[in-house]
């Protein structure tokens, strides 16, 4: 289970897309804990200097425009829950705007959950199933990334507390799984994800300081970023923990709490998980 680790690159295209791609990392260059920049919605909605609507607005919109607020509240209040091919088309043809960029034929499936929409880029190809929330708030994060041909499942939820999200090309997300970030989440392409699987990056609390309750932490105490290879297959309910690193064409069975780096082309499973075997590689 002990792998070296990896770190995360980003090689453009000739077409101008991008791919994550994973470089070892030494013992040196691991990150450590840290805490990342705190955002909490309850914060927000405490905060006493600002209105119900402006803390409404900070937490779907951030600093986008009073008129693209109006604008993103009309599209989602008439279309949003549209069953059938008309909300299809209707979404179709009006979401695009709401995003920071949205490739083509991409499917909107009803009562999605969109914060921070400006910060969210959608590749060519990608579907959002019904009740999906996609959530890259924050202050100064660059948000989520999402690459050709993406199905994200019903249900899912994708969000960041100042965090990255990076999906590579045709990663597949079941149904009610979480992906949350408040530092950073690279996950390669052809990756498969099954069903109320949890990946996280960040997330952690101070366990040592008995005198602030937890409740009352920012829960962004991180170990790394959380990087999951390409060709891999998380089982169901799956656990990836803060600043786990898993290589190309890694098996997690269903169940396992996976809570250190995985390498490449092994079966892993258990709690906590273990290597199970080591599987063919590519000729």
């Amino acid at each position: 289970m002990h792998g070296p680790g990896y770190r995360t690159q980003t090689r453009v295209l000739p077409d101008g897309g991008r791919v994550a791609t994973l470089s070892a990392m030494t013992d040196e260059s691991k990150p450590t804990a840290q805490t990342t920049a705190d955002y909490k919605v309850k914060d927000v909605l405490k905060s006493e200097r600002k209105s119900a609507f402006r803390a409404y607005r900070d937490i779907y919109y951030g600093d986008q425009s009073l008129w693209h607020v109006i604008k993103a509240e009309l599209i989602v209040t008439l279309t949003a829950g549209l069953s059938g091919a008309l909300g299809l088309a209707l979404r179709k043809l009006l979401y695009p705007s709401l995003f920071g960029h949205c490739g083509k034929k991409v499917v909107f499936g009803k009562n999605l959950t969109l914060r921070h929409a400006h910060k969210i880029t959608l590749g060519n190809g990608v579907i959002l199933d019904d009740n999906v929330v996609i959530d890259a708030k924050g202050e100064s994060n660059r948000g989520i990334q999402i690459g050709d041909d993406v199905y994200i499942g019903r249900n899912t939820i994708v969000y960041c507390k100042n965090g990255d999200i990076t999906l590579g090309s045709a990663v597949n997300i079941s149904s009610n799984c979480q992906l949350f970030s408040c530092n950073a989440i690279t996950i390669g392409d052809q990756t498969m994800i099954a069903a109320f699987t949890y990946v996280l990056s960040g997330g952690q609390y101070d366990l040592n300081t008995p005198d602030i309750p937890f409740a009352e932490q920012s829960g962004t105490i991180t170990s790394g970023p959380t990087v999951i290879g390409s060709n891999c297959w998380l089982g169901a309910h799956v656990v990836v923990v803060d600043g786990v690193t898993v290589g190309h064409h890694a098996v997690l069975a269903a169940g396992a709490v996976v809570a250190q780096d995985v390498e490449e082309h092994s079966l892993v499973g258990g709690v906590p998980a273990k290597v199970m075997r080591k599987l063919e590689s590519e000729a």
